[in-house]
């Protein structure tokens, strides 16, 4: 029996790591199941929602040229639909044309591109933070009468 991404599968927890769980499929090998993927909800511990043994329905969700297996327990679920990435904070221009952030929804980031943004918006943030500070102290170097 081979693997396909896209199958539905049912398998049993065989380790827990604070990262995700491991899965025993049928034929034998083991998929992980990240912790992004037990449940549609934030998992800040695993623990809460898996134990050693239990047996869970996964979907192969990828399968590395390495024989590395994802699962994802969510996506197994019969009510699962994907969801727009909503991660915004609702306060978006309203009107049509231009590009915004609303545009990475729609083709998906790879992690270096993630990572890139990530520092860029830091630094800035960092900048701002800065010159603020230096602002209310008279600068650097400013002499104390």
């Amino acid at each position: 029996m081979s693997i396909e991404v896209g199958s539905k599968l049912q398998g049993k927890v065989t380790g827990i790591t604070n990262f995700g769980a491991f899965v025993e499929l049928p034929n034998g090998s083991t998929g992980l199941v990240h912790i992004s993927e037990v449940a549609d909800n934030y998992v800040k511990d695993i623990n809460d929602h898996l134990s050693e043994g239990d047996q869970v329905e996964v979907k192969v969700i990828n399968v590395e040229n390495d024989g590395k297996i994802g699962l994802s327990i969510k996506k197994a679920q019969e009510n699962y639909k994907s969801k727009p990435n909503n991660r915004g904070g609702g306060g978006g221009r309203k009107g049509g044309g231009g590009k915004g952030k609303n545009d990475r929804a729609q083709r998906p980031e790879n992690f270096e591109s993630k990572m890139n943004r990530f520092l860029k918006d830091s630094e800035d943030r960092l900048a701002t933070l800065r010159k603020h500070t230096e602002s209310k102290r008279g600068g650097r170097g400013a002499k104390r009468g």
